[in-house]
């Protein structure tokens, strides 16, 4: 980006932050502490009425107003709840993608170069009007020339240049940060962009995304609670995603549900339980379960069944994430806080030279008054929240996937308590991490784990004893 462009987008962010009375909060952070006098001297300060909004309601429009790439950002920073303020954590956690939609003649020309013929050849009928717009890309019903119907996920056009555009300005400001914030260097704010742009560019290509699909698909095949529309992969592209079309009644319509004849208790139960599954018996899960992406519809025994979409933005899990969160969600639920510690300490996750009272204390301390109060109004997300932030001040680097899991635990505690005021959690938690607790243990998980490493210890056998005798010269050494 030119100095010149740069300068004018910078006017133009300033001209957004004075909108939403954000200039006087950017001119409190260190760096920019010297001219806080200017805030009195600018004209449009001395008339102001007060704002009834939240510092964090604010940040929300602020992005929502900057544009699709800076509420990308902001559902990003959402995720790192663990090192924002609470208020600003919960207004970015419902940054919504709300674009205005393209025009359908750019989507038919898309579609023209993508498959090298009219929508009229590929399409016994195609809806016009988009079923979604968001940030990255636009949806569309269609249905195929053998009778099935279909969904197509169009990236929008010229969206590269745009995210290129404004990561630029974005990374400069991030230089500027790392150069005059004390804290900026510490959280290498330049980095973060970085992953952050790479990240990007992978939502363009479709085929991740089905992929994701994909995987998700095989991991429930054949359940009758959860159904993840298939992928048609020779229609998809890396510009246009193709899938079976599904429907059913959003999730967050209480209304619709109960005229349905569902049991909202049922429903919400039935959500927390796959939500877990996903966590603790395949170690893959949709991270982004926010209520406009689950859709509830009967079964083919007239049970609940739920039905995902948007897999964008997924995560997995190692067998140590897994075990972090079992082991310390039992300790911290029995309240044996020194437990918590002893696990951090001899799992590696905080250094070894960490006091284990203190750092007991410092659980203690932010815990307990989340236990003051029923069982089932604990909310695991918190909790969560909560040890990450305690562990953080005992130097723990918290991996990506785990803050991915603890947004997405938010928000499926609140669909779930939203049906069902008085659902427990851990009622349904509970059995899914003791069954996988058991099974890591048992002999079948032995026997299995050594089948699949025999072929590897056989390869290596041969150089064995050549390895150790190398071994032992250098010990004679």
């Amino acid at each position: 980006m030119r100095p010149l462009e740069q300068f004018y987008r910078l006017l133009y962010v300033q001209q957004v932050l004075i909108r939403h009375r954000l200039d006087e909060q950017i001119l409190t952070t260190p760096w920019l502490r010297r001219f806080k006098f200017l805030y009195l001297l600018l004209p449009w300060n001395w008339f102001r009425k007060p704002d009834p909004c939240s510092r964090g309601e604010r940040i929300r429009r602020l992005l929502e107003d900057l544009g699709p790439i800076y509420v990308k950002i902001g559902q990003l920073a959402s995720t790192r709840a663990d090192m924002l303020p609470d208020d600003i954590a919960a207004q970015l956690s419902l940054l919504r993608d709300r674009v205005p939609p393209f025009p359908s003649t750019q989507v038919r020309e898309i579609i023209q170069q993508q498959y090298h013929c009219t929508v009229e050849q590929l399409f016994d009928e195609f809806n016009d009007t988009p079923v979604a717009s968001a940030s990255i890309a636009q949806v569309h019903s269609a249905r195929l020339k053998d009778g099935r119907k279909i969904i197509l996920k169009v990236v929008r056009p010229g969206i590269r240049g745009q995210i290129d555009h404004d990561l630029r300005f974005i990374r400069m400001l991030a230089g500027i940060a790392e150069k005059y914030w004390s804290t900026g260097h510490q959280l290498k704010l330049t980095n973060v962009v970085d992953e952050f742009h790479k990240t990007l560019l992978k939502e363009l290509d479709m085929h991740n995304e089905a992929a994701n699909i994909s995987q998700m698909r095989r991991n429930f095949a054949g359940s009758p609670y959860l159904h993840v529309p298939a992928v048609h992969w020779q229609l998809t592209t890396a510009k246009v995603l193709v899938m079976e079309h599904v429907s059913g009644i959003p999730v967050h319509d209480k209304k619709q549900l109960l005229a349905a004849g569902y049991e909202l208790r049922e429903v919400a139960e039935k959500g927390i339980e796959l939500f877990f599954i996903q966590v603790f018996r395949h170690k893959f899960f949709h991270a982004d379960m926010h209520p406009g992406n689950i859709f509830i519809t009967r079964n083919d025994t007239g049970g609940v069944c739920l039905l995902l979409v948007d897999f964008g933005i997924v995560s997995s899990l190692s067998e140590y994430d897994q075990s972090y969160l079992s082991s310390n969600f039992m300790a911290l639920l029995q309240r044996d806080y020194q437990r918590v510690a002893r696990l951090h300490l001899d799992s590696g996750w905080v250094p070894a030279n960490t006091r284990i009272d203190e750092f007991e204390a410092a659980v203690r301390r932010v815990c307990e008054p989340l236990f003051d109060r029923p069982l089932q109004e604990v909310s695991f997300g918190k909790l969560l929240l909560h040890l990450f932030r305690t562990a953080q001040q005992f130097n723990m680097e918290i991996m990506p996937q785990l803050l991915l899991l603890q947004k997405t635990l938010i928000s499926v505690e609140g669909l779930g308590r939203y049906l069902c005021p008085d659902l427990n959690l851990w009622d349904t938690a509970r059995p899914l991490m003791e069954e996988w607790m058991r099974e890591r243990r048992s002999v079948r998980r032995l026997l299995t784990g050594l089948k699949h490493d025999a072929p590897i210890w056989l390869e290596r056998l041969p150089t064995l004893p050549d390895r150790l005798l190398r071994i032992v010269e250098r010990l004679e050494e």
